[in-house]
């Protein structure tokens, strides 16, 4: 299962030119940007993602953008190989990883053997073995990436605001919209809560989120009512009833999980 696609250029980034299916690569754009624009993980030009994000044709140059995200590549990745598929850049792979849908059924963490888990620490410094263990059943879901592979889960016990409030914005979420004006969406969401033992979802508040010159071409007209996978402060995508589902049966899946880590004391 040994991938052999992870190249690193002059440059430091991870970069490959074998993908021929870039179908998923506006939905990458459209994710990805939010935590890229605060200097989070990718390349530290955020204007070449958003570019892309914001109405840019693409080309291989977004590719390579792509493959310096150390973090959802390694996923990526494990998705197309699970499913028998080359090209972790499709549509649905890429649908997989950020929302969730039937390909993750082939795809557990704990099935990462020696030479993938190799490639992905030299690729990313994830020590995968050691976070599938802390959370078996696990799936390569974005929701698995933040609980799990950052440390801020592991540090809701001190009290301070910051972890819990980087870990609910970090990871996807969903909400209805009850207004659009201009490039700004009001959107009913349920946010994270933590007890002080566990983490669950909270009652829905309302909050804005931000759309951007070009999104309503690539995402569609959106309306009052319409359900929005939200990253961040920014609209990624609007969801049909079946991704919504699929979003929060895998982010609500990797919450029971982490629940049961931090229970038991893992890190």
């Amino acid at each position: 299962m040994r991938s052999g696609r992870f190249h690193r250029c002059e440059n430091g980034l991870v970069t490959s030119r074998g993908y021929t299916d870039w179908s998923g690569l506006g939905l990458f754009a459209r994710y990805a940007y939010p935590p890229n624009e605060r200097g989070y993980c990718g390349p530290a030009d955020s204007g070449m993602l958003g570019s892309y994000r914001f109405g840019g044709e693409i080309d291989e140059g977004l590719v390579d953008v792509a493959c310096s995200f150390d973090g959802p590549l390694p996923y990526l990745e494990l998705i197309a190989r699970a499913n028998g598929c080359s090209e972790p850049f499709s549509l649905e792979v890429m649908e997989a990883y950020w929302v969730g849908n039937g390909l993750l059924e082939a795809a557990d963490m704990g099935d990462v053997d020696a030479g993938a888990a190799a490639d992905v620490k030299a690729a990313s410094g994830l020590d995968w073995p050691g976070m599938a263990k802390a959370a078996p059943g696990a799936k390569p879901h974005h929701s698995f990436h933040v609980f799990e592979t950052y440390p801020w889960s592991d540090l809701l016990h001190t009290g301070r605001p910051e972890p819990l409030e980087i870990l609910d914005q970090c990871r996807i979420r969903w909400g209805r919209v009850v207004d659009v004006s201009g490039n700004d969406v009001l959107v009913e969401s349920q946010h994270l809560h933590w007890d002080g033992t566990s983490l669950s979802l909270g009652n829905p508040i309302t909050e804005t989120a931000r759309l951007a010159e070009g999104d309503l071409d690539a995402i569609g007209g959106i309306e009052t009512g319409d359900w929005l996978a939200l990253h961040w402060a920014w609209v990624c995508d609007k969801l049909s009833p079946e991704r919504l589902a699929d979003l929060e049966r895998y982010s609500g899946d990797q919450l029971i999980l982490t629940n049961h880590r931090l229970a038991a004391g893992k890190l």
